[in-house]
């Protein structure tokens, strides 16, 4: 007997917001453009979500919701790469509390985290630290029924996965789960694929990108036309029961870290195309069977 198709609901597109343009109307633009219903928001107009006043974060609230788009996920800067192991957790812990307020007006439930990027402690002390912060910051989502994802790219365990699972089973809380970049790999060196296999039951929200090296200087391609398999990856997601939302990150025109250079038309022709593509892969190369073969 042939394997059955992928039910359609088991394949969610969506996108973070600022990877499609600067300002709300542009990312819902985008969104609509190729009737997507999920976002996931960053910064908006330059302004990390957990930066806006309660007024206009009302305002994007009522902007969202009025354009019938469900947010997925808050990105927070907590641990990320600008936040080393010796900053002052007090920040991180300010920030946490404001975006799981406004988790809560959104109705979602994911906000994004990294662990910590060193700053000279040895490997044990670093560790620690990581450990002891993550412990601190789940506890508190733990009790506000928020769960924090932490991606595969800056801070202690952003690489390897027995850290991540080292990670995950000393802070023993079913508020700290992991984000998977398919395309982190190439620009911090490690085989994104390869990683995936071993924790993949512990993945709660995916980012889609794609990228060739060398790492000192990563292009990002189009989904499929890079070195990430990210065919395999969504293939190995569907198969170990991921359900989730498959987030673009594409990093073409727009890499809102590091400014916007393009005009906002050309953004959004570069979104599309982006979009376009990643749904021919997944009807192509991924929602094929429900046992997609996942080596």
């Amino acid at each position: 007997m042939p394997d059955e198709l992928i039910p359609p609901s088991r394949i969610r597109l969506g996108a973070i917001g600022d990877e499609t343009g600067r300002t709300l109307p542009e990312q819902i633009a985008a969104l609509q453009t190729v009737g997507w219903r999920d976002i996931e928001l960053r910064s908006i107009a330059g302004t990390a979500v957990a930066d806006l006043s309660d007024r206009e974060f009302g305002e994007v609230c009522t902007a969202l919701a009025g354009a019938g788009l469900a947010t997925v996920c808050l990105d927070s800067r907590i641990g990320n790469w600008a936040r080393s192991v010796s900053t002052d957790l007090e920040s991180d812990l300010a920030e946490l509390r404001i975006l799981m307020r406004r988790c809560h007006l959104l109705g979602t439930g994911l906000i994004r985290v990294m662990s910590y990027p060193n700053d000279g402690l040895d490997d044990a002390a670093w560790r620690a630290e990581v450990i002891r912060r993550m412990r601190i910051l789940a506890g508190e989502a733990e009790q506000s029924g928020i769960v924090l994802v932490h991606e595969n790219c800056a801070g202690w365990a952003s690489r390897e996965a027995p850290r991540m699972l080292d990670m995950l089973d000393s802070v023993g809380s079913p508020a700290l789960r992991l984000l998977f970049d398919i395309g982190n790999g190439v620009e911090h060196r490690y085989d994104g694929h390869a990683l995936l296999k071993e924790i993949v039951g512990h993945v709660a929200h995916v980012h889609v990108k794609d990228a060739i090296g060398p790492a000192a200087s990563a292009t990002y391609t189009l989904p499929g036309d890079g070195e990430c398999r990210v065919a395999d990856c969504l293939r190995l997601l569907l198969a170990a029961g991921y359900s989730g939302v498959w987030s673009v990150e594409p990093h073409l025109r727009v890499r809102p870290h590091d400014g916007y250079a393009d005009a906002a038309d050309q953004r959004l022709e570069a979104f599309v195309a982006y979009a376009r593509r990643l749904e021919q892969l997944v009807a192509s190369e991924v929602a094929v069977t429900a046992g997609g073969d996942p080596r």
